[in-house]
């Protein structure tokens, strides 16, 4: 069995304690800007653009993480409605979703091509989460089913969210080797899928896909409750997501031989987001 003996606070300062967690997804955000940021530069897209997109992704992937969080825990904040504004719980899901939903709407207000912006930032959606990830690693809050499988995780701190001196299945662990592994897959997509937007879409049905299936090791506990019975939340998205990328990536996507621009329009300035 693996030991998991880290303190999850990083920093005490009084009463004030922050978690490995808050950093690692601090540290996940950066990566996805810069990533946006360098393949930006590359496309001679606007960068300005990106911040923008970037600070409104922030906001609606926050919002969206907590929103999808406090419904799969609601029975707790109903019997606790105050801790609804904590922001202590956060769902990958909701923050996916959310952060997409914001960016189309500032590319809308903005005038940039959302499509493309999609397609460069997917690769470091990817890293972004599997670092982010290692922040749920430490904290423990997304601990796994108890196993008797040898790379088990054993959470021993008193600061931790898992169950303690129980050997669980590392499921976190999971979804961070698979986002690695699709991170190069859609990096080796970049500029062979057109229209713009289909990298994107790739991104989140294979994303999926996978979840679905790492969602079941994760306990049931760590996810909040059961929805129809069988299917925990995180699946029941999955599915939707699912359902809905597949069928357009085969009506719309084609591959591109040579390899080309991520743009549609690459002679149009106002499409590369250069006001």
């Amino acid at each position: 069995m693996i030991d998991i003996g880290i303190n999850p606070i990083a920093i005490s300062l009084g009463s004030l304690s922050v978690r490995w967690y808050s950093i690692m997804t601090a540290l996940a955000i950066l990566t996805v800007v810069a990533w946006t940021v360098r393949a930006a530069v590359k496309m001679k897209f606007s960068k300005d653009f990106v911040y923008t997109a970037g600070v409104w992704a922030i906001v609606g992937g926050i919002l969206g993480a907590r929103l999808v969080h406090v419904i799969d825990q609601l029975d707790y904040y109903t019997v606790h409605p105050g801790e609804i504004f904590s922001f202590e719980g956060l769902a990958i899901y909701g923050a996916i979703l959310g952060a997409t939903l914001a960016v189309w709407i500032a590319s809308m207000v903005h005038k940039f091509q959302f499509a493309a912006l999609a397609d460069m930032a997917a690769p470091g959606i990817l890293l972004g989460q599997a670092v982010g990830r290692v922040g749920c690693t430490i904290n423990g809050c997304c601990y796994g089913q108890p196993t008797t499988l040898p790379w088990g995780l054993v959470y021993t701190n008193p600061n931790t969210y898992a169950p303690r001196g129980i050997p669980t299945e590392p499921a976190v662990v999971y979804e961070m080797l698979y986002d690695l592994l699709l991170f190069g897959v859609v990096w080796k997509l970049q500029g062979k899928l057109k229209p713009s937007g289909s990298v994107f879409l790739v991104y989140l049905a294979l994303y999926s896909i996978g979840r679905f299936f790492i969602a079941s090791t994760r306990d049931p506990g760590s996810q909040g409750t059961l929805l129809g019975g069988w299917l925990m939340q995180a699946q029941i998205i999955a599915l939707l997501v699912t359902m809905v990328t597949i069928p357009v990536l085969v009506a719309r996507t084609r591959w591109v031989k040579h390899g080309g621009d991520l743009l549609d329009n690459p002679g149009a300035d106002s499409a590369r987001g250069n006001a």
